[in-house]
């Protein structure tokens, strides 16, 4: 049964000639090709976010105000202008916006898209042409994605698809094979349809890693992500930074909930740095030195037993020199584990020699 399973799917892979040839236009690139640069929609001061066929994202733990900032970003361009330090232009056979909301009620989405309208000084007693909202809480992952698909094939003048939850669109978190099928389908539905995508995903709770397989996934292909935190000086007060950038990176700024409920710029706010890890300095660790003590520490096999992982990680550590007491290996496995350097196989964990340092 097994090898004609194995002989079944092999069947499967393998592309007759007709349809290599119906492809291979698409996929050869040629050094006399001529190529336009992606035209540039958004910016946060000055340097460049998002363009067209591309996808970024926002990033933060809850109750941080992503959706408040995600809000400035579409105010902005709705109205081609300045918005929170974001700025917009889109073309103008794409200045339509989907915006595509997987968690709140319609109550909630309904005070999102007045917000937005406030921010870009539009009226909020009339309905806009080129501002569509949708709620897809009791839908699906994959009727969510049906949805999505369809409403981009019928409206080819958007210019910038919001996802607020794309977590929302696949069954397991955690998962490498939907992750990768997610991200390879947020980078067909921008490069196909000639949009921008920009989607929100939370931090984990105890770390500032994306949450899941798909976060890492995201870290590697978006063209942005941005970091949206809480200040530890002010809890009425958010920052913004950039966690990965493929342009310039920008000047964080910090934004509050003004009286009338929208976010406004505090000017003048001192950003504190980082203090530094005593007993663990990860940032003294080089990505090579990480690869070879884990090389070392797990090689090939799947370590059975917690236990058994913390003595793979002091031995394989310990011979790159950094030799630690049980504490700091237990910070250390945790930190693994968030940025899925060691991934869980069956009750055991090994090493991912793919990982995104």
């Amino acid at each position: 049964m097994e090898n004609k399973k194995s002989t079944e799917a092999k069947g499967d892979t393998i592309m007759k000639k007709e349809e290599f040839a119906a492809l291979w236009k698409s996929i050869r690139l040629k050094v006399t090709d001529t190529y336009d640069v992606p035209p540039e929609i958004l910016w946060v001061n000055g340097s460049t976010i998002g363009t067209l066929g591309n996808f970024s994202a926002s990033t933060g733990k809850a109750k941080s105000k992503k959706t408040f900032n995600i809000s400035a970003i579409v105010a902005a361009a709705l109205t081609n202008d300045e918005v929170l330090h974001y700025s917009a232009c889109l073309p103008p056979d794409k200045r339509k916006i989907l915006y595509v909301d997987t968690e709140q009620s319609r109550y909630h989405c309904h005070k999102v898209m007045e917000r937005i309208l406030r921010l870009a000084g539009l009226p909020t007693d009339q309905d806009r042409d080129n501002f569509v909202f949708i709620v897809l809480r009791e839908q699906t992952p994959d009727m969510r994605k049906r949805i999505i698909e369809y409403m981009l094939e019928n409206m080819p003048e958007v210019g910038l698809l919001i996802i607020d939850g794309i977590r929302d669109l696949m069954y397991d978190i955690n998962s490498p094979s939907e992750s990768t099928d997610l991200i390879n389908l947020l980078m067909r539905w921008s490069s196909g349809y000639n949009l921008h995508i920009h989607t929100v995903l939370h931090l984990n709770k105890g770390d500032d890693n994306t949450r899941g397989h798909i976060g890492t996934e995201l870290n590697n292909k978006a063209e942005t992500v941005l970091q949206i935190t809480k200040s530890t000086q002010d809890g009425n007060i958010s920052e913004v930074k950039a966690m990965h950038i493929r342009d310039r990176d920008f000047e964080p700024f910090a934004f509050r909930i003004n009286d009338s409920a929208l976010p406004e710029v505090v000017d003048g706010y001192v950003f504190q740095q980082p203090k530094q890890e005593k007993s663990f300095p990860l940032t003294e660790l080089t990505e090579q030195q990480h690869r070879t003590a884990l090389e070392n520490g797990f090689g090939k096999r799947t370590v059975q037993g917690y236990s058994n992982v913390i003595q793979a990680l002091k031995q394989g550590y310990a011979s790159i020199g950094y030799e630690r007491g049980r504490n700091v290996l237990v910070a250390l496995n945790t930190f693994l584990v968030n940025k899925r350097m060691i991934v869980k196989e069956g009750k055991g964990y090994r090493y991912n020699p793919d990982f995104h340092y």
